[in-house]
């Protein structure tokens, strides 16, 4: 038997899966880490965090099971955070994560100065506060002595990689969320480079997600337990690689609610949303998709549970909401707790409560908080189908999709089949496929998910439910507009 090693390198933890060829799972371990939240706003994390997840974590996973089978090892990570060496290779400043907010006025710079049209041109994407190359600008302008440090430019599961094998490597779908890539031709942009001050040498060689990138280093495959002959492949970001885990090639969906929502719509060949809405990326199967993220998804619930209910038991919360309440909530909640990206990319933007009257109930909050994430997820897909995309099913994966009642909830605010999955490890499972195809177990992205991944269960709309759905989202869209002079003025 040969075994495979997954990485998901998230935003709040790392969770690492051992598999076999056939995608057997044998075991996962989750490791979390800190986040940082220096200033409001901003959110960091300490690389060297992730490292210590990783040689506790995978010493953890391979417990009891023979680690001399171990081929192959593939990483998924968090988007967009920047990673930053020194020419020793030692870590500069904490990395600044996907849901920092601190580069308004640079993306502000980036969009209404260097042009919109512009940005497209050089990189299918306008600019949004959580990509890497305003980060980059922030860190010239804010930290001019760490900028003079550099030597290199990163993405966080590249770092993982650099540790793991030596190799200064990126992959296309991570790096599409730099904005400092060519997505068309694949290639970093010499225009977005000169704008960041940042020279290629600065940044890393591009591969394929699943072409092998080199051999675990002896003394790191020492602290691991594994063989030094363990190839590691370049990896994903963390939606290519659970689009990869959920099967999604060839022009279908996935919708991931976890700390974040994605929508996630593959493609065959590249294409620009022009209402600069959706992101224009890379896929993890050489080919392209079009995603949609929305900053805040399960973690408004997360939050709403554990900071103000002062609970843990999520499942008992959503027991008080009943089928009969689906569709008659009266209260409404924006789920941008950390801003939002797509489709209205407003870091002022915050969350809020509206509709509450002297009757609400503790359910209704738990509802309207489901209800907001699926409303939001909405405005994603509304932007597709305006391009002329039809979406009647999708894939749905993440922690928040545990839930039954936030995907009936989302089934029938779309009016969409939403499809589980027999992979159930999104990201993880995603890079562990990868890696398999990096050892030859395949050939392909699409022959390993055709072979590798199947339809569980499914949810369906009811029909009685999407037209109640579609007067709420009708007045959920009110919402926005009518608050997004105030939020500027309560910065």
């Amino acid at each position: 038997m040969t075994y495979y090693i997954g990485i998901d390198l998230g935003t709040s933890a790392m969770k690492i899966v051992l598999t076999d060829a056939y995608g057997t799972i044998f075991n996962t371990v989750t490791k979390e880490y800190p986040l940082s939240f220096p200033n409001p706003n901003w959110c960091e994390q300490s690389p060297r965090d992730w490292i210590t997840a990783l040689v506790d974590g995978t010493n953890e996973l391979l417990n009891g099971f023979d680690a001399s089978k171990i081929a192959g090892i593939g990483c998924a990570g968090q988007m967009h955070g920047l990673v930053v060496l020194d020419d020793v290779d030692n870590v500069i400043r904490p990395a600044i994560l996907w849901n920092d907010g601190r580069t308004f006025k640079e993306v502000d710079y980036l969009n209404n100065i260097i042009g919109k049209n512009n940005l497209l041109k050089w990189t299918g994407n306008v600019a949004f506060a959580g990509f890497t190359a305003p980060k980059l600008i922030w860190l010239k302008n804010n930290e001019p002595s760490n900028f003079s440090k550099i030597a290199k430019v990163m993405l966080p599961k590249d770092y993982v990689n650099y540790t793991l094998t030596g190799v200064f490597s990126s992959d296309y779908s991570d790096a599409s969320g730099t904005l400092l890539l060519d997505v068309a031709n694949k290639q970093w942009s010499k225009e977005m480079l000169t704008i960041c001050n940042i020279t290629e040498e600065q940044m890393p060689t591009l591969y394929e997600s699943y072409a092998p990138i080199g051999k675990v280093l002896p003394n790191i495959a020492k602290l691991l337990g594994i063989p030094n002959s363990v190839t590691v492949c370049a990896g994903a970001g963390d939606n290519a690689a659970a689009a990869v885990g959920a099967g999604i090639v060839d022009g279908e969906c996935n919708i991931s609610i976890g700390t974040s929502g994605t929508v996630f719509i593959s493609s065959k060949t590249f294409s620009v949303d022009n209402n600069n809405a959706l992101h224009s990326f890379a896929h993890a199967d050489g080919k392209y998709h079009l995603m949609g993220c929305m900053l805040s998804a399960a973690s408004c619930n997360k939050w709403l549970m554990e900071n103000v209910f002062q609970t843990s038991d999520y499942k008992a919360e959503q027991e008080l909401i009943s089928y009969d309440d689906l569709g008659e909530n009266k209260v409404y909640f924006l789920p941008y707790l950390m801003g939002e990206r797509s489709p209205i990319n407003d870091t002022n933007a915050r969350g809020t409560f509206i509709g509450i009257t002297l009757d609400t109930k503790r359910s209704d909050l738990t509802q309207a908080v489901l209800e907001g994430i699926a409303f939001a997820i909405r405005d994603i897909v509304e932007v597709a189908r305006s391009l002329g995309i039809k979406i009647t099913t999708s894939k749905i994966c993440g922690g928040g999709a545990k839930s039954k009642l936030l995907k009936q909830i989302i089934s029938n605010v779309l009016n969409v089949n939403l499809e589980e999955n027999n992979l159930e490890q999104g990201p993880s499972i995603g890079a562990s496929i990868l890696a398999m195809i990096a050892c030859g177990e395949y050939d392909s992205v699409k022959t390993a998910c055709n072979k590798l991944t199947s339809v569980t269960t499914t949810v369906k709309p009811n029909a009685k439910l999407v037209e109640k759905y579609e007067i709420r989202y009708k007045q959920f869209k009110h919402i926005y507009p009518a608050l997004k002079e105030t939020f500027t003025k309560l910065i």
